[in-house]
């Protein structure tokens, strides 16, 4: 699929860490527990890290006890694209930003205490934070 945004694997080394570079670009996952988005509790639009898309709102925040920050939607139908996930014997649905095709993490349809039913189970290194009030 082509993407809005498209960097070459070396552009996008330049521009990332090591360890975004692993989970955005090469669909690696960190560690659980160990994400700084985890306990993010303040009002605000959660971005792809790579390109600044927007992704997520706070309202659909929630505590899903995973280990890594969950959300039951995104912000807008068509900000993330879904994508089967055969990796490591399962089935999946891995989630990309649509805008540039990073990876952010997987989809489950096992949230029933949410409005829809699923948890968007997102790595925090996918992620950045820009709070309402700054």
């Amino acid at each position: 699929m082509a993407y809005e945004v498209s960097r070459s694997d070396q552009e996008w080394a330049l521009e990332l860490s090591p360890q975004e570079f692993d989970v955005l670009r090469r669909a690696g996952t960190e560690r659980a527990w160990t994400g700084a988005l985890l306990d993010e509790k303040r009002t605000g639009v959660y971005r792809c890290r790579a390109c600044q898309a927007e992704l997520f709102a706070s309202d659909a925040k929630f505590d899903s006890h995973c280990g890594w920050p969950s959300f039951f939607t995104p912000l807008a139908g068509d900000a993330v694209e879904l994508v089967e996930d055969r990796s490591h014997h399962m089935v999946r649905t891995e989630v990309r930003c649509a805008r540039c095709g990073s990876h952010l993490g997987h989809v489950f349809d096992d949230a029933p205490q949410t409005p829809t039913g699923d948890r968007f189970c997102m790595n925090s290194v996918s992620l950045t934070f820009e709070p309402a009030d700054g």
